[in-house]
């Protein structure tokens, strides 16, 4: 069977302990999956101008927040690497013409392992971990993921994690701001149309996309462009989630390419 892709929102690193609809949904769509073979995230926390992905055998977990509860701090989660899944993807990279590098010793960041340790809590899948460029145009950023759609007939699960609203800046304690929600449906319909025209250029044609998608935030938003381009030979797009942190982060998940997921 071949997987579908997902955007899935990492929303604030305190996910990790949060029992609410959201973390829920989550474990529920890792318990209606098949068993994926292994797991290859873009996460927005791995941000580099040159294409990068993890090579260990064994990945550390990585605390890259400030300021958080300290058994934030002592969580781990120790999935294994795949370096024969990191050099099966460095060939599709290559095929594609674009310059990568496998690294080592960088481990998993919050991006990651968050969603993956609600997904799947036994941390017996291997993870690859692949950068993203917030420097790259959108339609790159697309191209990338396409380079890999391939995988998904593998049982590769192709994940992009970020947010397509993260604007830390104008964080709230209410419900979600209406210029958000505005931004998110604007994006939410052009995804189901699959047009790609339109999104490539949301930065000039979305609502609010300035206050939703800040110069300083990019980075969360695009995993979103990799993972749909992952699902580019079955053009299928499903909201599967949607809420929000703080009024300006969304928690929201987006399915790339079809496969029945209800229960």
């Amino acid at each position: 069977m071949t997987l579908p892709a997902f955007f899935v929102a990492h929303g604030s690193p305190t996910l990790a302990l949060e029992d609410n609809e959201y973390t829920r949904f989550l474990q529920r769509l890792g318990q209606s999956l098949p068993a994926p073979k292994a797991i290859a995230v873009f996460s927005a926390h791995f941000d580099s101008p040159d294409q990068l992905l993890t090579g260990d055998q064994d990945l550390e977990t990585i605390h890259d927040f400030y300021g958080f509860p300290q058994e934030m701090y002592e969580i781990r989660y120790p999935a294994p690497g795949s370096p024969e899944l990191s050099e099966e993807i460095a060939s599709l990279l290559k095929a594609g013409n674009l310059p990568y590098r496998i690294v080592t010793g960088r481990g998993l960041d919050h991006g990651a392992w968050v969603i993956l340790r609600i997904m799947y809590p036994q941390a017996n899948v291997p993870v690859i971990s692949l950068s993203v460029d917030s420097k790259r145009c959108p339609q790159e950023q697309y191209e990338i993921g396409r380079m890999l759609q391939s995988l998904r007939e593998q049982d590769v699960l192709i994940i992009g994690s970020g947010g397509t609203v993260h604007n830390l800046r104008l964080l709230g304690q209410g419900s979600a701001e209406p210029w958000a929600v505005e931004f998110d449906d604007w994006i939410g319909a052009h995804l189901e149309q699959w047009n790609l025209t339109a999104l490539f250029n949301y930065e000039k044609k979305a609502p609010h996309a300035r206050e939703a998608v800040p110069e300083y935030g990019q980075e969360h938003f695009i995993p979103l462009f990799y993972a749909m381009g992952a699902a580019d030979n079955d053009r299928h797009a499903k909201r599967l989630f949607q809420d929000y942190q703080y009024g300006t982060l969304s928690l929201n998940c987006w399915q790339f390419g079809r496969m029945d997921l209800d229960k």
